[in-house]
């Protein structure tokens, strides 16, 4: 599974002769570190990194508080409807993304938002997923913690902010996290709703500096390499929250 990330790493380092040679040779005989400065400086990957950072923190903070605020509302309240409502609503993971896509899409360009962050953060800081995730973690939540805080004269605003909101962030940063992997990776929705280089996220950047600099495989790996580098290293500054998020909203 390391492999073809060990092999992009150690072609970033090569030079673009020996990136194509045949027979492939693994490691670099001279490590070239400056095929990251050059391909950061063939393309505008600074505006890039930056609307990919914007776009997928906003989204990462639109999905953890509708996934609070959800959660919260199909896990500890009762409403007429709620079991109708939740199964139709987990029902929308089945639909392909693709089925959506053109629907999706007039509706922004009716909206005026062709080419603009609305269109690439507002659709997507709701995720069924995480609605699912904290939904879980709150049925599992023990019923003394809401007994306690009713007999205190906690309404549920107060209880979700001051005990369910502390007691359910591994739910929530996993649902963040994935929230931000999925934004950061996206490259299908924001080739379609932009099309200005100034609002080219990281991937839609990537995929024209591929057609651009195809031939030049060392440049190519040290790009993927620099795009692909925040998500790695959040996932393991993450991984015990993560792991632990994960946990406890399945087994509820």
């Amino acid at each position: 599974m390391a492999l073809p990330f060990i092999w992009m790493v150690l072609t970033a380092l090569k030079t673009n002769a020996e990136a194509i040679r045949f027979p492939p040779s693994l490691w670099p005989q001279e490590p070239a570190w400056s095929n990251f400065a050059e391909a950061w400086a063939a393309a505008p990957f600074a505006r890039y990194f930056l609307n990919s950072a914007g776009v997928a923190v906003m989204v990462t903070l639109g999905v953890v508080f509708t996934a609070l605020l959800a959660g919260y509302a199909f896990g500890r309240m009762e409403f007429p409807g709620k079991r109708v409502i939740f199964i139709f609503y987990l029902a929308t993971m089945m639909i392909p993304f693709e089925v959506i896509m053109i629907p999706d899409f007039l509706m922004i360009n009716r909206f005026g938002w062709y080419d603009t962050y609305l269109a690439l953060t507002i659709p997507w800081m709701a995720s069924v997923f995480a609605v699912f995730l904290v939904t879980q973690f709150f049925r599992a939540m023990p019923n003394e913690y809401f007994e306690a805080a009713q007999i205190d004269g906690c309404s549920h605003l107060q209880f979700l902010w001051r005990v369910g909101r502390p007691l359910a962030l591994p739910a929530l940063a996993t649902a963040g996290l994935f929230a931000f992997m999925g934004s950061w990776n996206a490259l299908l929705w924001p080739l379609l709703v932009t099309e200005s280089e100034q609002m080219r996220t990281i991937e839609v950047g990537l995929a024209v500096f591929i057609q651009e600099e195809g031939s030049r495989f060392n440049l190519l790996m040290a790009a993927s390499t620099v795009a692909m580098a925040p998500v790695v290293g959040i996932f393991f500054l993450a991984q015990r929250t993560f792991i632990e998020g994960i946990a406890t909203g399945l087994k509820g």
